[in-house]
This record gives structure tokens, sequence and C-alpha cells, in this order.
């Protein structure tokens, strides 16, 4: 029986689903569930400096951080979408290059902030990835990281473990990840939600924060080093 290797398949697997990837990206950042986070970043990143985009798919998020003033390396471990991403535009302050996120091609320290969207999901041990964006990140650095609420579509992408079969998605909740980052000696600085139409437009400011994020389709933390 051919043993599974999560680097390999997830290399895989996102080749596979980097077209339909591809044909979505623009929506979800210009006015879907990504629309929110690069304003979101704005808020506590200064313009002009460095950011690792990690798990970059095609890199049209990249692309928008680009276009807001940073300077960009974007980083996935999908050859096909670093291919379309490098096909969209690169020069000196937006390059792209292939890697996993527990073992990124950077430097240590080499960076001034970090943006992974939905990307530390798809590791097999979550904490090597975060261990990893600290590792990269100068002192102080900041961190923006989307990770999926329960209410995401994504998520079925982990449900076959249920069989006991092998799947790249780790179903990690935000507050999962919440205390993984306190754990891990980060500190917290914002978040907020993001919801599916059905909440869109409803006040949730009374509910305990742990509701909010049970409603959530993805939360966004800002986390400092």
């Amino acid at each position: 029986m051919k043993s599974f290797n999560w680097h390999t398949e997830a290399e895989k697997q996102w080749d596979e689903r980097a077209e339909f990837w591809n044909a979505n990206s623009r929506s979800m950042w210009d006015k879907g569930s990504r629309q929110t986070i690069i304003p979101f970043m704005g808020r506590f990143i200064d313009k002009g400096i460095t950011v690792a985009d990690l798990g970059c798919g095609d890199g049209y998020g990249s692309f928008k951080l680009y276009q807001a003033g940073y300077h960009v390396t974007g980083v996935d471990i999908s050859e096909d979408m670093i291919r379309r991403a490098k096909s969209r535009v690169e020069e000196e302050t937006l390059q792209f290059v292939q890697g996993d996120l527990v073992d990124l091609p950077l430097a240590n320290e080499s960076f001034d902030a970090v943006m992974a969207v939905n990307s530390l999901e798809w590791v097999q041990v979550p904490d090597e990835g975060l261990k990893e964006m600290k590792r990269v990140l100068k002192p102080g650095g900041k961190l923006c990281i989307g990770i999926l609420g329960p209410t995401a579509k994504p998520r079925v992408n982990s449900y076959r473990r249920v069989y006991g079969e092998e799947v790249i998605c780790n179903t990690m909740m935000p507050w999962e990840f919440e205390q993984l980052a306190l754990e891990s000696g980060w500190k917290l600085v914002d978040g907020h939600g993001v919801w599916k139409r059905e909440v869109e437009g409803k006040d949730l400011s009374d509910l305990p924060q742990e509701l909010q994020q049970a409603l959530s389709f993805m939360w966004v933390f800002l986390l400092e080093k």
C-alpha cells in the first residue's frame, strides 16, 4: 500500500485546483470573503514595508498588497499556482516563490509582516506552520491570518477523515487557533469576523466573541510577534 505524504498530496491537489482558484480569486478579494483583509491590515501595518503572503495561490491577494504599497513575496506549495502568479506581474517589489508553509524558503527575521489567509489549515501540523511564520518575522512584526469559521463550505475538504481517509485539511476552529497563538507567545492585537449573507447586517456586538466566531465564515486575526 502506497504511503500517504501530506506535502506531496497537498502540492498535487492544489495544482489540480489552480484553474478553479484562478477563476474565482479576483472576486473573493475584490468583493467577496477577503475584501476586508487588506484594508484591515492597513490600520496596523505601514505602507512600504515587506510582507510575505503565505499560501498566496494565484497571487491576486499579493498583487492587491503590492497595489496598496507593500513590498510583497508570495509563497505557495503549488507550482501551477506560482506559475499563474508570475504571469500576472512580477518585479522587484512583487516576487513569487514555490514553498511549503512548514519549510519556508525565506530567511530568518526577513519580513515586517505576514499575511496568511486560509492556508494554515492546510498543513499537517498547524503549530509547525505558525512557528515558521514567527521565524521569518522581524521582532515586533505583524501577522494577519484568516482562519475558516464553522460555516465555511471549504471545511468539507476535511470531512472524509471520519471514514479514516487521508485528507490535507485540518478543521481548526478560530478559537482553537487563538489558543494556539497565545500559547505560542503571540500577542493578540485585533480581529474581526467575515459572515455569510444570512448574517450580514445583523448586530452581533452583544454576543460573546466565541459565539460570533461560531457564526463566522472566517475569522481574521491581527497578531504581533
